[in-house]
């Protein structure tokens, strides 16, 4: 079992969904049960599945969530991609945003080929 509150992917993650949230404080109202809400959730999630994986008794278990996290990660991506397409977010935005998100990416990716 890992604490997960001093894995730096956690903190990174939970950094993610705040700039998420920030971010699509500023989309249209339109989107609030759209982009808005999808980006969120996949944003939560990332964080979640770490935290909920980092319980599990085997490094198999772990290893499952933290799929699920680098799945919802991609998700972020290409609805980020698509808010752009919107005009909802900058250029400027969008690769800062990416950006961060890209190094979470690769923390939980590393980190999971060291459980095997």
């Amino acid at each position: 079992m890992h604490r997960f509150k001093k894995l730096k992917m956690w903190q990174m993650s939970r950094e993610l969904c705040t700039d998420i949230y920030h971010l699509t404080s500023t989309f249209p109202d339109h989107e609030k049960f759209g982009l808005v809400n999808q980006l969120r959730r996949a944003a939560v999630s990332i964080a979640s599945n770490i935290a909920e994986g980092s319980s599990r008794n085997s490094n198999k278990d772990f290893s499952r969530f933290l799929e699920i996290a680098i799945g919802s990660a991609y998700e972020i991506e290409t609805q980020l991609l698509i808010s752009a397409d919107l005009n909802f977010l900058s250029e400027e935005n969008l690769t800062s945003t990416t950006k961060k998100l890209n190094s979470v990416i690769k923390m939980i990716f590393h980190f999971k080929n060291s459980l095997i």
